[in-house]
């Protein structure tokens, strides 16, 4: 939805609570104690027809009986009330409502839909925004604020915690309290009719009083719009999540199946969709505020790299042992920080090595000393201290002469403090200093991690892809043809001759294949391909030949055919009597000798849509279990990072007797995949295998693709929006300089810097309204080239230069509202093309665009001397008027409704 009158569920002025009541374990009893007793600053009203006064506050009968228009309506009536009640608090005016009454458990499926069908028609959100039904509520504690129905409350704090489930979101609140952890928000969302984790994300994204979100997720409806709202978010503040994963699916709960619309869910897509929104997901609840503690601080970890520091030696065997475990590193020690450890403590005193052991009765000083010659040395990514209680050496001198040491200190150090006692005053003094400190080595370790995975979620988040190895121009109109065919004559799979057409039509080469109905049609295909060739079994009833012999290779001659044909036909008569034979398949042999056997497949996910996977193929890849899945669209880095996460990644490397297999050529065949998922949404599956790979490239031996009827575009399958290409058009200026307008691509990021940099001075302050560096960083320009489709649009102006080299003229930029109701432009032209009608050709094309997209409304700004920029837009049709907030700007307001083409 979007974020619109959010505001009134999380800052409201007025609270009413309807269905308050006396009764001590009714929601409407408990949500009045709560709000009194946090202290809310504006008016709460219950309103009852049964008591007088509720928790010491006079009752009102009815919500027209309110004295004023309350902002937040919390509802405890039972569900089959709650359509009238809605309509009663729109006629008045509320815009927030939270839906926490009874009912809704002991409906059907069939009754919980036509429930939250009514609710939501009489609601029409935004006008009433609904968080619920089945929520235990949420609390703003900066506000007093706790319209919820937990037994305790919460401190204030910076990390906003997002719950699918009410049992989480009462554990969290026990274990915060226990810890002294403080929420800026803590929100339970039920069963989400209409307030849903992407409209939180966008909210809280914004929201100055968060620091890092925290959600625990089950299951997704929207995953377009999630995945959205946690791309942005992450690009602003750390967000990280808790998903129990197998758990779901394997255990089939009733009430999840019916809200999930009974589809298994996959966990492994959950986590790379998690990865790819540069989410960081982490294990459980204590995991969670480990990783919110360390992520909340202002330094970075770039590495699993990690020094150990203690005065106990078994406990940095545990630590490093953890860290290993988990996948980091121990960090190599500089010779020159050995010899200067060795010159402050003397050589026999100390380990020499990482884990840095130092005698158990090290002191404060003796600490400082060693940490600040680990933080001169570049080999870490990251610094543990650790200490071990010992009576000769209070524990807070230590910590107090740390933090004095690690007051300029640029490297992430965490410290592990043992024991109680004064350990936990100790933990305090690190706490107030703000240094990451935890209770045990397994806690510090694992922190250090998920900062690690963290830091490279964020990394692959704004990484600049590579350019293709090569251009790839798919036949799309051919394998349409061959899809729509085989949909009117009543099928469910192509042959593996028409997959195979598919393939070689987005520029995948593969194996020439013949379909033979008989053995004689099988020796006729055989000399029309050459020899040596592959025969195998067609039959619906027998998915894998292979396993009953139905498969034979290297035939070399035409009487090998007619007799390798004849003996599978009658194992497949004696064997398998029910089932009938189409023919056979016969392809040529691919000979590659060397080459790996990889597979790569496509599925539709019922939640998050196509899926990619890669792996180890060939017959024995259910036995070795090796793929990695991704979320199309794939860019040249994605792909390469899909390969990666799969250990037969390693053996395409090369070895000393095989040279490395064309890992370019590779990610190029995924890549074509992705983009025949997107252009054909009638293919409901693909399976490539075996695909072999060498240094020579690829070449697909089997294929399969299934078919299904679909309706609509099929980039809406997807849970990331594509590149949108249809958008790209020629157009000539007045020079005849031909010129591309196109939606900016994160490839563009070289080109876009250059264009920057021929932005004169007065280019810069007018677009950005005052003098800017000019120095942009690449999280700058990856701001500006890696944008989400779905709510941004660039459209940059691209020519060739003198040298044949692209280059980029001029950019027409829109911003769009999560409803889509207002997006807000910006405009920018080189000052050496202008004059040539780029502007308004820009122009044109951002008011198009916005317009087919249904938005009601373009807007933006510019400066008061701006003159040909306040020209251009009255050209077409803005109203321009002074800014009543600063008299340096003016608003330029575009009512898209009326624009005609």
């Amino acid at each position: 939805m979007s974020v619109i009158n959010l505001e009134y569920l999380f800052k409201p002025r007025s609270v009413a609570v309807i269905g308050a009541t006396n009764e001590p374990r009714n929601p409407g009893n408990i949500v009045m104690r709560n709000l009194m007793a946090g202290g809310f600053l504006g008016p709460v009203m219950p309103v009852s027809d049964t008591a007088e006064a509720i928790a010491g506050v006079l009752t009102y009968p009815s919500v027209k009986a309110l004295p004023k228009v309350p902002d937040l309506a919390v509802v405890c009536s039972p569900l089959d009330e709650v359509p009238e009640i809605i309509h009663s608090l729109r006629q008045g005016g509320t815009r927030g409502a939270v839906l926490m009454g009874s009912g809704f458990s002991g409906m059907s499926a069939e009754e919980r839909q036509d429930i939250k069908a009514t609710i939501l028609k009489i609601a029409s959100p935004p006008d009433i925004r609904i968080l619920g039904p089945k929520s235990l509520g949420f609390m703003v504690p900066s506000l007093n604020l706790n319209a919820s129905l937990a037994h305790i409350g919460a401190a204030p704090g910076k990390v906003a915690f997002v719950s699918q489930s009410d049992s989480l979101f009462a554990t969290v609140l026990d274990w915060a309290q226990a810890k002294g952890v403080g929420f800026s928000h803590m929100v339970a969302l039920g069963s989400r009719i209409d307030v849903s984790f992407a409209d939180i994300l966008d909210y809280l994204a914004s929201d100055p009083q968060t620091r890092s979100i925290m959600l625990y997720v089950e299951s997704l409806k929207d995953a377009r719009e999630f995945m959205s709202a946690a791309r942005a978010a992450s690009r602003n503040k750390p967000v990280l999540v808790v998903r129990p994963g197998q758990a779901l699916d394997v255990v089939h709960d009733e009430h999840r199946h019916q809200e999930d619309g009974g589809h298994r869910l996959c966990d492994a897509v959950y986590d790379v969709a998690f990865r790819r929104a540069g989410m960081l997901r982490v294990e459980n609840i204590d995991g969670l505020f480990d990783a919110a503690q360390t992520l909340g601080t202002l330094r970075h970890v770039y590495g699993r790299k990690l020094a150990i520091l203690t005065n106990g030696t078994s406990a940095g065997i545990l630590a490093a042992d953890r860290l290993l475990a988990g996948g980091g590193e121990l960090a190599p020690l500089a010779d020159e920080t050995v010899t200067a450890i060795d010159a402050l403590l003397g050589e026999e005193n100390w380990s020499r090595s990482n884990p840095v052991g130092i005698p158990f009765n090290a002191d404060g000083k003796a600490y400082a000393e060693v940490v600040k010659l680990l933080l001169k040395d570049k080999g870490s990514n990251g610094i543990l201290v650790m200490h071990v209680p010992w009576t000769a050496v209070p524990d807070l001198d230590v910590a107090t002469a740390l933090c004095e040491a690690l007051k300029r200190a640029q490297r992430m150090v965490l410290t592990a403090w043992l024991g109680s006692g004064t350990a936990i005053q100790s933990r305090e003094i690190f706490t107030r200093a703000g240094i990451p400190t935890y209770e045990t080595p397994t806690h510090a370790v694992r922190a250090f991690l998920y900062m690690a995975e963290y830091q490279r979620n964020q990394e692959m988040l704004i990484e600049t892809p590579d350019s293709l190895p090569t251009d790839f121009f798919p036949d799309t109109s051919r394998a349409r043809e061959i899809v729509r065919k085989a949909l009117d004559a009543g099928r469910t799979s192509l042959t593996e001759p028409e997959a195979k057409d598919i393939l070689a039509a987005y520029g995948i080469p593969v194996v020439e294949t013949r379909i033979a109905l008989s053995a004689k049609e099988a020796v006729i295909a055989a000399d029309e391909l050459g020899y040596p060739v592959a025969i195998k079994l067609r039959s619906p009833q027998i998915p894998q030949p292979f396993d009953m012999g139905g498969v034979l290779l290297d035939l070399e001659t035409p009487e090998r055919v007619w007799e390798g044909a004849a003996s599978i036909l009658a194992r497949a008569t004696r064997e398998r009597p029910d089932a009938y034979i189409e023919g056979f398949t016969v392809q040529k042999m691919g000979r590659r000798p060397g080459a790996h056997e990889l597979a790569i497949s496509a599925d539709v996910d019922p939640v998050f849509g196509p899926v990619l996977h890669f792996g180890h193929g060939g017959m024995a890849r259910e036995m070795i279990q090796d793929s990695a899945l991704a979320l199309p669209p794939l860019s040249m880095s994605l792909a390469r990072e899909l390969i990666g996460r799969t250990r037969i990644s390693t053996l395409l490397g090369g070895s000393p007797s095989h040279p490395p297999a064309d890992i370019d050529d590779l990610s190029l065949t995924l890549i074509q995949i992705s983009q025949l998922i997107v252009d054909v949404p009638q293919i409901a599956s693909i399976d490539i295998n075996p695909l072999y790979a060498d240094n020579e490239g690829v070449l697909a031996l089997g294929g399969k693709i299934t078919i299904a009827p679909f309706e609509g575009e099929g980039e809406r399958r997807l849970a990331i929006r594509p590149y949108p290409r249809e958008l790209e058009e020629c157009v000539t200026l007045k020079g005849g300089r031909h010129v591309t307008i196109r939606p900016i691509r994160p490839e563009d990021e070289g080109t876009h810097r250059a264009f920057l940099a021929k932005l004169t001075d007065e280019d810069l302050r007018l677009r950005f309204f005052g003098v800017v560096q000019r120095d942009f960083g690449h999280k700058d320009i990856a701001r500006f080239t890696q944008i989400d489709y779905d709510r941004e649009m660039a459209f940059i102006a691209t020519a060739h230069d003198e040298h044949g080299e692209p280059e980029t003229l001029g950019v027409m930029r829109t911003n769009t509202k999560p409803d889509n109701s207002e997006a807000e432009f910006a405009i920018v032209v080189r000052s050496d093309q202008k004059g040539e009608g780029l502007g308004s050709l820009l122009f044109h094309k951002g008011i198009r665009y916005t317009r087919d997209r249904g938005t009601r409304r373009l807007t933006g700004q510019t400066m008061i001397e701006n003159k040909a920029m306040q020209g251009l837009s009255r050209k077409f049709g803005f109203v321009v008027t002074p800014d009543p907030h600063d008299g340096d700007l003016v608003d330029m307001v575009l009512d898209l409704e009326t624009v005609k083409e």
